[in-house]
């Protein structure tokens, strides 16, 4: 079976529909002003439900308050709220306590000591994404992280991973960590913010959906 896809920072109803029609599973919608792939609550609802059911919905918050992320969720709606920031597994499990949707968790993979300390998310998270370790923004940076450290890695719950992956790379990312989910942003865009259809289904087609 081919990993799962997610397109993250989709913004316009083309490229979600293009996202979709090319095989992605899941789509991500990026809540977050100093992003340029933000977008506003109201665009973000059309555009969820534009998808429907064909794909799973992620809405990507960093370090929200609880307001916002009440105010985001009731508006969108998401299957996935994905936590890119450095909210705490305490904070996300009062969250969960809330929402129906599944909690994701976006981790910096620096060295193995971030695999170890990323346990504490066990339980409380639905997915841990493993992505480049932050730099100014949080994820999107077309950063990637060291692929081997996750070779022999006893995963405990479902993962993934981001940062850098690209149409060109995703092969060799595929075989150094069979990774069962891919994240993928900057790297099928033409500009930041812009996706690029074409690198779309150039990507999907090399992971093979």
């Amino acid at each position: 079976m081919p990993p799962l896809v997610k397109i993250c920072g989709l913004s316009t109803p083309e490229t979600l529909d293009a996202a979709i029609q090319l095989g992605a599973t899941h789509i991500g919608l990026v809540h977050y002003e100093p992003s340029s792939r933000h977008v506003d609550l109201k665009t973000a609802a059309e555009l969820r439900q534009r998808a429907g059911s064909a794909v799973k919905v992620a809405l990507l918050l960093v370090n929200a308050s609880p307001q916002l992320t009440g105010a985001a969720y009731s508006a969108v709606r998401p299957d996935i709220i994905q936590f890119h920031g450095s909210e705490t597994p305490e904070w996300i499990a009062a969250v969960k306590q809330h929402v129906s949707a599944e909690a994701w968790k976006a981790v910096g993979l620096r060295d193995a000591g971030t695999l170890e300390r990323s346990r504490q998310y066990e339980g409380i998270v639905d997915r841990l994404l493993f992505d480049a370790p932050a730099q100014a923004l949080p994820g999107g940076t077309g950063t990637r992280f060291d692929w081997s450290l996750l070779v022999n890695h006893r995963h405990r719950m479902d993962w993934g991973i981001a940062g850098g992956l690209t149409p060109s790379n995703v092969a060799e990312a595929m075989a150094a960590t069979s990774a069962p989910l891919l994240d993928v942003s900057s790297g099928v865009e033409s500009a930041p913010g812009v996706k690029d259809v074409d690198k779309i289904a150039a990507f999907l087609k090399a992971a093979g959906r």
